[in-house]
């Protein structure tokens, strides 16, 4: 039996992709969220420099990353109804839009008040993206969804390496603003671009929530209340919690634990991200192949294999395999969505994504404000393992799916 794709399989999978002008839609949902994610994950290099500035504790730090996560999070269901009632493309439109206004509203931000405010607000902004993404990728790739998606991960990944790298950088050498402002403008060139690309309003013939109603909303919760989604929900919230937890916190904890340069610091959260653009396409041709739970299992226990050892790994070339082994975590997120899609009716799509979504990005935003109150306490150390058993129930529950989907 064959395990790995050849290279004619990947010629033809890249040929699907292309076909019928879908490329275009591909590439401008895979650039938007290489911005959207990467300018989010650009905030835990640049905590050192906020908090100078503004005088915050690293529990004030981390409740500034769980602000970000959670405004992210409750604009997960409004966005996923909003998808479901104008279409895709007016909700990724809006999304990127709303991002580039909000993002010099940081950069202009003089006070911790305000600077929570334009965060939450950026947040919420990129929530619309974040439900409309997936869906928009499984109607248009209805045979290659975990391949498209698993490749929109990976440019966000991109943006992870690239942006938080040269956010630091420009933070040495200006000001930590200044790389806020300067990103807002690509995201209004991704609001053409996809604009342009999408076609208009898809989902208004099959979408069961046209009007904002009590009879709307008992079908979203008929549709999300069935055991593979409820399953697969704990199981992404659970990793959500771990992922924000560590990636909050990652680069301080190299800074003042194991002693690295701010910069060489950025640069191990950078690599972490970067092996994510391979991770998480293979990830998701993966569960294409062989279905979510083998995937998920691989990628979840290493997660909790490199957490567990992270207190007692010192010197950089350790912590950089311990880094590259961590990146398996990634994995998991295209594989889980795709699984959600799929799983849920085609009328409450969008919604019923939604609001998992908020329920596992609102729990999984506590991770960061946990992690630095545990670190405030004098157990910064400590906090990974913590991280590592909260990742070892996820396991538990992905024993409990069904072996392909359903």
């Amino acid at each position: 039996m064959k395990v790995w794709p050849s290279a004619t399989d990947v010629g033809t999978v890249l040929r699907d992709l292309r076909s019928d002008g879908r490329g275009w839609i591909l590439l401008f949902i895979a650039g938007g969220w290489f911005f959207s994610l990467g300018v989010r994950l650009t905030f835990p290099p640049l905590l050192p420099y906020i908090r100078a500035e503004l005088g915050m504790s690293l529990t004030g730090a981390g409740l500034l990353i769980t602000a970000l996560w959670l405004a992210y999070a409750l604009g997960q269901f409004p966005g996923g109804m909003f998808r479901d009632r104008i279409g895709d493309r007016n909700v990724l439109v809006v999304s990127t839009a709303v991002s580039a206004v909000t993002l010099l509203g940081i950069a202009r931000a003089s006070t911790v008040a305000t600077l929570f405010a334009a965060t939450m607000l950026f947040g919420f902004g990129t929530a619309l993206f974040g439900t409309a993404r997936f869906t928009v990728l499984a109607d248009t790739y209805e045979r290659r969804d975990g391949v498209a998606i698993g490749l929109t991960m990976a440019a966000g990944n991109a943006g992870n390496v690239v942006l938080p790298v040269c956010g630091a950088l420009i933070a040495t050498y200006a000001a930590w603003r200044v790389g806020f402002g300067l990103a807002a403008p690509f995201f209004l060139v991704f609001a053409v671009g996809l604009w342009w690309a999408i076609p208009g309003k898809a989902a208004g013939s099959t979408s069961a929530v046209d009007t904002l109603s009590v009879e709307a909303l008992l079908r979203v919760f008929a549709g999300v209340a069935r055991r593979p989604v409820l399953v697969m929900t704990g199981v992404v919230l659970l990793i959500h919690f771990t992922w924000q937890g560590f990636t909050g916190f990652y680069p301080t904890y190299l800074v003042e634990r194991k002693e690295l340069a701010p910069n060489t610091a950025a640069g191990l959260y950078g690599l972490f991200f970067a092996l994510g653009i391979v991770i998480q396409p293979l990830a998701g041709a993966g569960s294409d192949r062989f279905g979510a739970r083998p995937v998920l299992l691989g990628a979840i226990s290493m997660t909790v294999l490199t957490l567990g050892s992270l207190p007692f790994v010192d010197g950089l070339g350790p912590l950089i395999v311990l880094t590259a082994l961590s990146s398996a975590v990634l994995g998991v997120v295209p594989v889980a969505n795709a699984y959600l899609v799929a799983a849920l009716p085609t009328d409450v799509q969008g919604s019923g994504l939604g609001l998992m979504r908020t329920v596992y990005i609102t729990c999984g935003s506590a991770g960061p404000v946990i992690v630095g109150a545990v670190a405030d306490g004098g157990y910064f150390d400590w906090a990974f393992p913590l991280l590592a058993a909260v990742s070892a129930g996820a396991i538990l529950l992905c024993l409990s799916l069904p072996p392909r989907e359903p």
